[in-house]
């Protein structure tokens, strides 16, 4: 398993793949992907999982995370996730924050975030702030 950077075209496949398979492809493009970081998980060579790491300040957004469905629940995205946690501490990034799916909100929690916002909803989605600190 390794995880390195990424183009936003790759973390798009994934995405929408996984995330909004029912909507158009450029659903899942950003305006600012421009601007973001792209991570990727990789197995044998297969991309796993992606992420896109926006750092502006002292704050960090990760966006668009997502797993392919078949390798969920096997601790790739929390590999991950650990990884860009790092990224954006080193990037010195002070608080970092998702709009999550208010069912995957457990699963960041773990991961020391905590409810900042919401719920709202987007897509048919509903969705909840999480953020975290550093320091």
């Amino acid at each position: 398993m390794n995880i390195q950077p990424i183009r936003k075209e790759q973390a798009w496949q994934l995405r929408h793949e996984v995330m909004w398979p029912d909507k158009d492809y450029d659903y899942v493009k950003l305006a600012d992907d421009e601007e973001g970081a792209h991570f990727g998980l990789f197995e044998g060579g297969e991309l796993l999982s992606v992420v896109s790491l926006f750092v502006r300040g002292g704050e960090a957004q990760f966006r668009k995370f997502a797993t392919s469905v078949t390798h969920q629940k096997k601790g790739y995205g929390s590999k991950l996730l650990t990884h860009v946690l790092g990224e954006a501490e080193r990037a010195g990034a002070k608080r970092i924050y998702c709009n999550a799916r208010i069912v995957k909100a457990a699963f960041y929690e773990k991961f020391g975030f905590s409810l900042a916002a919401g719920p709202f909803t987007k897509g048919g989605q509903t969705y909840v702030i999480m953020e975290r600190f550093f320091g």
